[in-house]
């Protein structure tokens, strides 16, 4: 991913960054220029070239070479990270959730009847 902003005297820059998390309405991503919340940033995916506009919402208030940023898209985007998202009405007790208890026990109850 790239990060695309302008400075204070409407200089562009950029830098190469990682993600720590995403989800369809942004990401937390590493983050090495100087931000501020509410400063509107361009995304760019490195693999697809797509771009989003997205404003800062959170900046790690800890000191170190990259801080932690949390940007927002402007409108959900979830196929911009190209990952496949859980449906809205997901939860941990969906049949298909690992460590749902009930599908262990379905697992374990067929196991012991195929012996």
């Amino acid at each position: 991913m790239v990060i695309l902003a302008e400075e204070a005297e409407k200089k562009s820059v950029s830098e190469e960054t990682r993600t720590v998390v995403v989800n369809a309405h942004g990401a937390m991503i590493l983050l090495g220029l100087k931000v501020s919340v509410g400063q509107l940033l361009t995304l760019r995916n490195s693999t697809t070239g797509e771009e989003a506009a997205c404003p800062v919402v959170y900046v790690s208030p800890h000191e170190s070479e990259k801080r932690q940023v949390g940007i927002d898209f402007m409108k959900p985007c979830p196929r911009f990270w190209r990952i496949s998202f859980p449906p809205p009405d997901w939860t941990t007790r969906t049949p298909e959730a690992k460590g749902n208890p009930s599908r262990l026990g379905n697992t374990q109850t067929n196991s012991r009847q195929k012996k």
